[in-house]
C-alpha cells in the first residue's frame, strides 16, 4: 500500500494523489493547476500515471483545482466510477461544462495569436463531449455512510464545511490481512462561516493528508469581518462609487449573498443596485437552494422561518453577455459580484477595465489569491495592471477581507487535527511553501506531530 503525490505539492492547486492498495489504484482528486499562464501550461503535461490503469476516483469537492482535469482523465482512457457527494455531482455538472467552454475560448485565442507564425492550432484540453462522458461516471454518496467502492477498499465521506458537498475522504484499505485508514482532508472549511456546517472531526487514522492553504495565518473573528464589510460599503456609499467583488462561483458567491441578506438594513443596502454577473454562480446558487438539508442550524432555522437566503429585493442576475455589457454603463451605486475569484478570467476583468481607474471605485477581495494571478497583484498593491494588452492605472481602493475565507486558518487546521486519536502521521499538501513551513512548525511544537511536506512524485508507503 502506498500513496503517490502528483499535485498540490508546495503549491495550492492541482490536487492529485494516487493510492495503491489491494491491487487497485484509486485517484483522489484530479484538479487543474491554476495561477500564472506558465503554471497553467502544466495542465497539458502527460499524467504521471496511466489513466486507463486507474480503477476509481474519489473527488473531495467541485472546485476546479480538485475536479477540473477529470474530463481530461476520461479523454485519455479512464472509464471507472467517480465517487463523491451528491451535491458535488450537481455542481460539477455546471463547473466542468463551463471549464470546457473556457478551454475552447482559450484555445481559440491562442490559435489566433499564433496565426502567421507557422505554428499549429491549439486544441482545448477537453471539450463538452468529454464532460458529458465524465458526468455519466459519477456515483453520488451521502455523508457518514461507509461504502465499499472496490474489493479491499471502503470509503466514508465526512462534511468538510468548505463548499456545498465538500468532503473529507476516509479510506479504509485492506491487503494481506493488514488494514490501514488514510484520511484526505480535502479543503477544510472556516468554522463559523455562514450557511454550512463546521468541518467534521475524524476519530482515527494511520495517515492524514492535510491541506495547508492558510497554514501561516489567522482569520479575523467573524464579527470583526462583518463590521469591516459594513464599513467598506458605507464608505463606498458616501463616495458614490461602484464596489467590485471578484467571487468564486461556488461557495463564496453564496456566502456573500447570504451575508448581504442578513445585514441588508444594517449596511443600508437598499441604497445600492446589487448585481450577480456570473451565469455559473447563478446556477450554483440554485443548487445551494435545493440542498437546505446541508445547511448549519442557523441557516436552516432562518429558512424555516420563511427566509430565502440568497434573494435580495434589489438583486439583479445577469445571465446573458448583453446584460453584462450593460452593467459597464453604471458609474456608481452598484455592488457587482462577478467571476472569477482570482480575476484570472470571466466577467470581473471587464468590470475592472471599466472601474479600476476610478478613484471612487472599490475592489473587495474576499478569497485566496494564488501567486501569479491578477487578484494577487491587486492584493500586493500593483499600481498598474494589464488587461487584453492595455495597461490600466489602479486608482480604486483595494480591500482584502481575509476573514471571509472558506478555508480553515492555522488554528482551525491544528484544532481539526488535534481531535484525531493518537496523533497520526501528517503529510501536508495544498499550500505555498511559507504556509506549509509555518503549519509544520506549529504541529510539531504544539502537538509533537510526525509531519512532513509532500514532494512532487513522492511515494509514501503505508
Amino acid at each position: 500500500m502506498d500513496i503517490s503525490f502528483y499535485g498540490a505539492t508546495r503549491e495550492v492547486t492541482g490536487s492529485s494523489f494516487l493510492v495503491r492498495a489491494a491491487g487497485r489504484r484509486i485517484l483522489i482528486d484530479c484538479g487543474l493547476i491554476q495561477g500564472s499562464a506558465e503554471h497553467e501550461q502544466h495542465n497539458r503535461s502527460p499524467f504521471p500515471f496511466s489513466p486507463q490503469d486507474v480503477d476509481a476516483v474519489v473527488l473531495t469537492h467541485a472546485h476546479l483545482d480538485h475536479s477540473g482535469r477529470l474530463p481530461l482523465l476520461v479523454k485519455q482512457g479512464f472509464d471507472g466510477p467517480i465517487f463523491t457527494h451528491r451535491a458535488t455531482v450537481e455542481l460539477c455538472a455546471i463547473m466542468l461544462e463551463d471549464a470546457a467552454y473556457l478551454q475552447a475560448k482559450d484555445a481559440e485565442w491562442e490559435t489566433r495569436r499564433h496565426k502567421g507564425k507557422h505554428q499549429p492550432e491549439v486544441a482545448p484540453l477537453y471539450d463538452q463531449n468529454d464532460v458529458h462522458r465524465t458526468n455519466r461516471l459519477f456515483v453520488p454518496l451521502e455523508y457518514d455512510a461507509p461504502t465499499p467502492i472496490l474489493p479491499g477498499v471502503s470509503l466514508t465521506l465526512r462534511d468538510a464545511g468548505h463548499i456545498l458537498g465538500s468532503s473529507i475522504a476516509e479510506l479504509i484499505l485492506h491487503e494481506n490481512g493488514t488494514s490501514r485508514t488514510v484520511v484526505f482532508s480535502g479543503d477544510l472549511g472556516h468554522s463559523g462561516a455562514p450557511i454550512l456546517c463546521d468541518p467534521t472531526p475524524v476519530r482515527k487514522a494511520d495517515l492524514v493528508v492535510m491541506e495547508s492553504t492558510y497554514g501561516d495565518r489567522l482569520h479575523r473573528p467573524w464579527e470583526a469581518t462583518w463590521k469591516e464589510m459594513g464599513e467598506i460599503i458605507r464608505s463606498a456609499d458616501s463616495g458614490k462609487g461602484n464596489i467590485l467583488v471578484p467571487a468564486f462561483a461556488v461557495g463564496r458567491t453564496q456566502e456573500l449573498l447570504y451575508a448581504l441578506h442578513r445585514h441588508f438594513d444594517e449596511w443600508k443596502l437598499g441604497n445600492w443596485q446589487i448585481v450577480l454577473d456570473s451565469p455559473m454562480a447563478i446556477k450554483a446558487t440554485e443548487v445551494y437552494a435545493r440542498h437546505a438539508g446541508l445547511y448549519d442550524s442557523a441557516a436552516r432555522q432562518w429558512q424555516a422561518a420563511g427566509a430565502q437566503p440568497f434573494l435580495l429585493p434589489n438583486l439583479k442576475v445577469s445571465r446573458r453577455t448583453e446584460d453584462s455589457m450593460r452593467i459597464n454603463e453604471i458609474q456608481s451605486g452598484a455592488i457587482i459580484i462577478a467571476g472569477s475569484g482570482m480575476c484570472t478570467g470571466g466577467r470581473i476583468r471587464y468590470h475592472l477595465k471599466y472601474n479600476v481607474w476610478r478613484e471612487n471605485a472599490h475592489v473587495l477581495i474576499a478569497g485566496f489569491q494564488a501567486a501569479g494571478t491578477l487578484g494577487r497583484a491587486l492584493v500586493n498593491g500593483a499600481r498598474h495592471i494589464r488587461l487584453w494588452g492595455e495597461e490600466i492605472e489602479v486608482k480604486a481602493c483595494i480591500h482584502t477581507v481575509g476573514g471571509l475565507s472558506a478555508h480553515a486558518d492555522q488554528d482551525g487546521l491544528v484544532d481539526w487535527y488535534r481531535r484525531i486519536e493518537g496523533r497520526p502521521r501528517v503529510v501536508l499538501v495544498h499550500g505555498e511553501p511559507q504556509a506549509m513551513d509555518r503549519l509544520q512548525e506549529r504541529l510539531r511544537s504544539d502537538l509533537h506531530a510526525d509531519v512532513t511536506q509532500a514532494q512532487f512524485k513522492q511515494v509514501i508507503g503505508l
